[in-house]
């Protein structure tokens, strides 16, 4: 799955966060005491039988047979589902999950479908836990197996999770309904009873009733349609292989498809709106490239006949991995030529990577609980980069990779973080791991594991994984175990195991030339939180390191500074380079203090070589002067990446009181002679944050200093763009964002050319094509009157391109205009015209709105009940409102405002980690321009002399 809301707030990389779980994931399992005689079948004499949120494991489903009847016109379902089960330990109660749903009948049959009963059982429901327990007065015994059969009833739920209705509107103005399904993580009980937890994987057979004016969708292929009575039609689905319950898909709707084969036989379908059809076939190409290539690299088939890919009009997340019936936003999978930008084009690229790893990565192979979700979700995001680069190496996915490690190591260095694997028990608590611990942090720890180990045991040893957990559940221990191992390709294809703790002294890897154990490495990187800080010393011929865990919240001269790094260790598989030589030499520190040893030859030293090690580097003494001069006077001595690391982390370094800000400044000196997109985009970042900061406060020569700066040094890159879509994809990133700024600050040739390319397209009644990568920076510059912000909002009503809606969104929420900011969270609270999906967009696109900024976080206030209603507690939308709105607010009143308002809502507020992220921010930018505001105007005044 792919949260929308992964939003960077502030450059210094701020991301959002889920909230730490307390509960023990540790569980009895033992059944109440079975009851031998037969009892009264009545509910008043009993009493629930299981008190924990995790369900007993003495029942295990085996097969699942489901028949569903969506109705359209009511906007409810009604359903059956015979669940055939093993059950282990003697017993009267079968507890499942269950959640919003009228269940009329409930009974239980042994395996020649014989009732055990001859009256209904007693259904007993735990709605704190989302149980129901079903009583059977005659004993159900251990080593049996039978049949639980359950009659049930309900709406089609507002919102985005369970068995939900959707809508779209044709170009006629009829709106259509559909209904589909979102079940990841803990949603599959709202549309029918079943053993909702990630370790209880069994087999569907599905069938759906439907009108002949639909059609409809499920994991597996069509086997049948019957014809029952009138116009009802009943599919009957192939059953599916052994899965999870969030994976389970099916869609009732009149959508039309794209088809095509891949090399080894598998069905591609990419499904739309009608009207949306033409923009299906980019995906199209997409899907069946990236199919053919994961197939490859894993080196196992796909198991399924088909792959549909579906774009959902009203959907909270940005994919969702359903085995063989993934499912989209619109903006995730749908490509218009016209309309969509190159960076639309990447987007949709990598979202069918991250779903289609997904495919192994998740469901051959699932994590056996929440709390290991990033052995899904992290490889899924790693594996965008590797799947793309292979498959489209054109879209320079690379240098993208980068940026997902700075947002990572933002959240990862506020002491709200939260290790990689974290307890989870609660539904609000496994939410909110869909975070950037799982997918970002994940990701960055798997390219540093890549890098340790070599692309070849990276790959070999993730082949070994899924393929002895096919079909299973795993840990993180079996990862460690399976990268770790020797085995040949024969121990495998005899279901040989050949790894034991005994053989890991012999399986260590030779790093550095030292023996390693890959478990106790790895287990630093995921059983702790945080991100190590290495200082450098050097001394003579010898680097001197000592390693920290690196805070920005915390100073080394604060009295808790020692409190926050008491027990933190890191295996960092250190990385670094000379200029007497063009190696990459390596070396293992696993102590708070090491030294290597580099010559009395080198002039500088360059520590995590393209930054493949997740942790941040500090210069000591004289380091970073080194590091200014060399950027100055040789720049491309160091690659791209190491160019764009070292201003990352000095920037990094200056938030968390290590260092001063003029010489993070003075080391963006360089950037007039910098031709590589990615540096140049990371110095700019930093700046403009600080922009928006400092023009939110009453700072005006400051503000105006800051802009005649940035326009002054950045100008010949501003002047030298055009406006077109032509260049690289990295030109083209660069076209996109400078132009942007440029307009922002108000720099008079852009906002000339700007308002001309707005009337052309206004005069042309909105039928001119705009370059693609400057028409959110026209359409905003346009949106500053009355006239073209009113037509904006009538072509974003109308027009069928998500990628062009999402540009004129943006472009609304700039304008100057309070009750027009007003009226687009009024609007996006009510869903019709802006849908219900994109609320959390528009709030946090109106919060970095100087003029919108209180208006946000009143509106977000005054609206919790609601919004925690339409999105649930825990979810990414509501993670992005919260941070978005808090994330610049930098005054010790703001701080005192926001605690105020986290206290009234204490009871939801203390379930989530956001919360304590919000708070971990202002109160880290409140320092921020205690300790650098007169820094910055002081460098700014001598840089205007």
């Amino acid at each position: 799955m792919i949260p929308v809301g992964f939003l960077v707030l502030l450059a210094f990389s701020i991301h959002l966060v889920g909230s730490q779980p307390s509960q023990s994931s540790q569980q009895v399992t033992s059944p109440p005491s079975p009851t031998a005689e037969p009892s009264p079948l009545g509910d008043g004499n009993l009493s629930f039988p299981w008190s924990r949120l995790r369900l007993p494991r003495y029942i295990v489903p085996l097969h699942y047979h489901l028949l569903l009847h969506p109705n359209l016109t009511t906007l409810s379902f009604t359903g059956t589902v015979q669940i055939q089960i093993d059950v282990q330990n003697n017993t009267n109660w079968v507890v499942l999950h269950s959640k919003g749903l009228q269940i009329s009948k409930a009974t239980i049959l042994d395996q020649n479908l014989n009732h055990l009963s001859d009256q209904v059982l007693p259904v007993l429901h735990n709605p704190s836990h989302e149980q129901i327990g079903i009583f059977s007065p005659r004993v159900l015994s251990s080593g049996q197996k039978y049949f639980l059969y359950m009659e049930f009833e309900a709406e089609l739920a507002e919102g985005f999770y369970g068995f939900y209705k959707s809508t779209y509107r044709t170009s006629e103005g009829e709106t259509r309904f559909l209904a589909s399904t979102h079940f990841e993580p803990t949603s599959a009980r709202m549309a029918f009873p079943c053993f909702d937890e990630p370790s209880f994987k069994a087999n569907f057979s599905v069938r759906i009733r439907r009108s002949r004016d639909y059609i409809s969708l499920s994991n597996m292929p069509v086997i049948k349609t019957v014809q029952l009575n009138g116009d009802l039609l009943e599919d009957q689905f192939a059953p599916s292989v052994t899965m999870s319950t969030y994976l389970v898909a099916f869609i009732v709707c009149d959508f039309k498809s794209v088809s095509a084969t891949t090399s080894s036989g598998v069905k591609v379908s990419i499904y739309a709106a009608p009207e949306k059809w033409m923009q299906t076939h980019y995906a199209l190409e997409v899907a069946v490239k990236m199919l053919d290539f994961y197939e490859e690299y894993f080196n196992i088939r796909y198991p399924l006949p088909k792959q549909d890919l579906i774009a959902i009009p009203d959907f909270q997340v940005g994919a969702m991995e359903n085995w063989g019936l993934t499912t989209y936003r619109e903006t995730s999978l749908l490509y218009d030529p016209l309309t969509s930008s190159i960076s639309d084009k990447l987007w949709v690229t990598m979202v069918i990577g991250h779903e289609l790893a997904h495919q192994w990565f998740g469901n051959l192979v699932t994590m056996d609980w929440w709390n290991d979700l990033w052995l899904n979700e992290g490889f899924a995001r790693y594996m965008e980069y590797i799947s793309v680069e292979a498959t489209y190496p054109i879209l320079k996915v690379d240098e993208y990779l980068l940026h997902t490690c700075f947002v990572a190591i933002g959240l990862d260095s506020l002491n709200s973080s939260r290790p990689i694997s974290s307890p989870a028990e609660s539904p609000t608590q496994i939410e909110e791991m869909f975070d950037s611990v799982s997918y970002d942090k994940g990701a960055c720890v798997l390219h540093m594991l890549r890098h340790f180990l070599t692309e070849e045991m990276f790959q070999s040893g993730i082949v070994r994984y899924l393929r002895k957990f096919s079909y299973g559940n795993a840990h993180n221990q079996d990862l460690w175990d399976s990268l770790s191992n020797t085995c040949s390709e024969d121990d495998f294809t005899s279901a040989k195991h050949c790894y034991s703790s005994d053989q890991a002294a012999k399986n260590a890897y030779l790093f550095a030339g030292e023996h390693l154990n890959l478990t106790a490495m790895m287990n630093t990187w995921t059983l702790q939180k945080g991100i190590p800080l290495v200082t450098v010393t050097r001394k003579g011929p010898r680097l001197l390191l000592r390693q920290d865990r690196f805070l920005r919240t915390v100073l080394p001269s604060d009295p808790q500074w020692q409190a926050v790094q008491q027990g933190f260790l890191w295996h960092i598989p250190l990385t670094y380079k000379t200029d007497i030589s063009s190696t990459i030499h390596r070396h293992m520190m696993t102590s708070p203090t090491d030294s290597v040893h580099i010559g009395e030859e080198a002039s500088w030293v360059k520590i995590n070589s393209d930054m493949t090690g997740y942790y941040v580097v500090h210069y000591a003494d004289d380091g970073w002067d080194v590091m200014v001069k060399l950027l100055r006077e040789n720049h491309t001595a160091l690659s791209y990446k190491d160019r764009t690391h070292l201003i990352h982390n000095a920037f990094q370094l200056v938030t968390a009181g290590h260092l001063p800000l003029n010489k993070a400044l003075d080391l963006i000196g360089y950037l007039q002679l910098e031709k590589h997109t990615v540096p140049l985009l990371e110095g700019l970042a930093y700046l403009e944050v600080f922009y928006h900061i400092i023009e939110k406060r009453d700072e005006p020569t400051l503000t105006k200093n800051l802009e005649k700066y940035i326009l002054q040094f950045f100008r010949a890159v501003i002047d030298q763009q055009t406006w077109s879509d032509s260049g690289t994809v990295s030109e083209r990133r660069l076209r996109s964002e400078v132009l942007s700024l440029a307009c922002h600050l108000g720099y008079p040739p852009c906002l000339e050319r700007a308002n001309q390319h707005f009337k052309d397209w206004l005069h042309s009644n909105g039928t001119l094509n705009l370059p693609t990568d400057v028409a959110e920076t026209v359409f905003s510059v346009g949106a500053q009157d009355d006239h073209g912000w009113t037509s904006l909002l009538n072509t974003y009503k109308i027009s069928l391109s998500e990628a062009q809606k999402n540009k004129i969104l943006f472009a609304l929420a700039t304008t100057k205009d309070t009750d027009k900011l007003q009226r687009l969270l009024a609007m996006g609270l009510e869903g019709e015209v802006i849908r219900s999906q994109d609320l959390s967009h528009v709030v946090w696109m109106v919060a970095r709105n100087p003029k919108g900024h209180y208006l946000a976080w009143n509106f977000v206030k005054q609206n919790w009940d609601t919004l925690v209603e339409k999105f649930q507690l825990g979810s990414s939308c509501i993670r992005t409102m919260i941070v978005g709105t808090t994330g610049q607010f930098s005054s010790p009143e703001e701080l005192t405002e926001v605690q105020l308002f986290f206290e009234s809502i204490k009871e939801q507020s203390s379930q989530l980690r956001a919360t304590q992220l919000a708070l971990e921010n202002v109160q880290k930018n409140i320092r921020w321009v205690q300790r650098n505001l007169e820094t910055l105007r002081n460098w700014l005044n001598e840089q205007m002399k």
